[in-house]
This record gives structure tokens, C-alpha cells and sequence, in this order.
């Protein structure tokens, strides 16, 4: 199949009102188990790279690389995003790179210049094709950079669509990023008049403290692109530890990041099937 372009992906969700999975790659290892997980599936799956991954591995291109290749290789189609961008520069290195998508975040800012930065990437990253995210209402948690039970608002939401041209909306319905424990409570109703409001795909970040079932329901009620991050890592770490407890002599680091991939594998595969077969294709 090989690299596809996260427009293409997304397009296909919306249309059939299912679900999307976009994964976050931590390093090498969480990227082969993310693309082994999609190909046990026949499934597309959205690769992220977040600003502090690149952060975490000295800069962008290097964790770029391996994805788009490892993408280009795949057996079912790949895209490769750049989730949350707070810098613009950052945004339009991505898109040199050759990413299919970017989600540039000013959601730090105020409603004023988010517009204005956000249509400034958006302006950049369309003359070359590529699709851009934004996030509008802030999600709740990253360490507090989001105050926690903030909902967006839908005829605000629809303004800054208009006036920015973004291809898809990050919302805040309820969710919070990192929660180890699936609790969250979402506004179903809200992501229900979001979805009237606008025409771009809506986006549920913070979805590791989402029960299945509620995602389930927020698929049927609008959302089409669906972030996990922590409760993968959560898959990976506990393998990853369960081998060192089983082998405690082991110093060849692939023993243990070999187990913590293959732990990805089914995970990533029934998260995907499950968003897939939500939403109107399953009516």
C-alpha cells in the first residue's frame, strides 16, 4: 500500500461515519508494533509524532524519517502526522518533510491569535498539499498547559473554521491527555452540535481515558479521528517490565523493546477495528 496521505484516510472515515485511529510513535520500536498492529488488522492507521517526540530524539527529521519509511513499506496504508505543534516552525518543517498532516496547536493562545497563527500554517501547509489539524477549547491535561473541563464552542468553533480553512478540529468534550485510567466522561450532546456546526471532521484527543464504549458513542455521534497515546504506552511499558521481572540477567535491550512491541500488536489491532466498525457503517 505504502505512504498514503492523511487526507485520504480521513476522507474515507467521514464519508462512512467510522472512525479513525491516529497512534503516537515514541520511538522505533513503538513504530514497527504501530504499523504491525494495523497490518494484523487490514487497516489504515495514522502515524503521530508530537513535538516532544522530536524534542525527545534531538530533533524532527530523525523520528521522521524512520516513520515515513517504515510507512512507505507497509502492507496496509500509512499516513504520518505532526500532533501538537505549538511551534510554527516546527509545523513547516514538518511539511518539508513530507508529512501527510500537521495539527499546529495554539490553543496556548488567545481566540485572536489562534486565528492568526493557525491560518498562517494552514496557508503553508495547503500551497503544498498537505492537510492541517488545529485544536480549539482546550483539553485537559499535558501537565496543565490545559485547564481541564473547558468545552468547545460550537458557533465559535464553526468562526474559527471559516476564518482559518483548517481540514479537521480538535475539540474538548470532555477528555484529558495522559489518564491511565479509561474514566472520562464525554459530552455526547456537544460533540453532537459540533458535528452539526461544522463541516471538517472533529478529532478526540485524550481518548487513552476513554472507555471503549464511549468512544464507540462519540464516533456515532460525530467524531471521526481518534488519538491514543498513553494507554498504548501502558501496553508496552508492562511487557517491557514484565520480561526484565522474568529475566533479570537479560542485558540485550532488544529482549525486552522486542516484547514491549509485539505487546502493541493486538492492542493496536482491535482499537482499530473497533473505531472502524463504529459510527454509521455499523447501522
Amino acid at each position: 500500500m505504502a505512504l498514503a496521505t492523511t487526507r485520504s484516510i480521513m476522507e474515507q472515515a467521514a464519508t462512512a461515519g467510522t472512525g479513525q485511529g491516529a497512534f503516537n510513535v515514541i520511538h522505533l520500536e513503538t513504530l514497527e508494533g504501530l504499523i504491525a498492529g494495523a497490518e494484523a488488522a487490514g487497516l489504515p492507521v495514522i502515524l503521530q509524532i508530537s513535538e516532544n517526540c522530536a524534542k525527545f530524539h534531538g530533533g524532527l527529521e530523525p523520528v521522521a524519517a524512520a516513520s515515513l519509511a517504515a510507512a512507505r513499506k507497509a502492507a496496509v496504508p500509512v499516513a504520518v502526522h505532526l500532533d501538537h505543534a505549538e511551534d510554527e516552525a516546527l509545523a513547516r518543517e514538518a511539511v518539508d518533510l513530507g508529512f501527510g498532516s500537521i495539527m499546529y496547536d495554539g490553543a496556548h493562545l488567545d481566540y485572536a491569535e489562534n486565528v492568526e497563527a493557525t491560518a498562517r500554517v494552514a496557508v503553508y501547509a495547503h500551497a503544498r498539499g498537505v492537510y492541517v489539524e488545529a485544536e480549539l477549547g482546550k483539553v485537559g491535561g499535558k501537565d496543565g498547559a490545559h485547564a481541564p473541563g473547558v468545552l468547545t464552542d460550537p458557533a465559535e468553533a464553526a468562526a474559527f473554521v471559516a476564518a482559518t480553512g483548517v481540514d479537521a478540529l480538535a475539540v474538548a468534550v470532555g477528555s484529558s491527555h495522559a489518564m491511565t485510567e479509561r474514566s472520562a466522561a464525554l459530552n455526547l450532546d456537544r460533540i453532537t452540535a459540533l458535528k452539526a456546526a461544522l463541516d471538517v471532521p472533529l478529532v478526540l484527543h485524550g481518548s487513552s481515558g476513554v472507555s471503549d464504549a464511549s468512544i464507540v458513542a462519540a464516533i456515532a455521534a460525530g467524531m471521526t479521528k481518534i488519538n491514543v497515546s498513553t494507554h498504548l504506552n501502558g501496553f508496552f511499558t508492562r511487557a517491557v517490565r514484565d520480561y526484565l521481572g522474568a529475566n533479570p540477567a537479560v542485558v540485550d535491550s532488544r529482549r525486552y523493546l522486542g516484547a514491549g512491541r509485539a505487546a502493541l500488536v493486538p492492542e493496536v489491532a482491535r482499537l482499530l477495528a473497533l473505531f472502524a466498525g463504529a459510527g454509521a457503517a455499523s447501522r
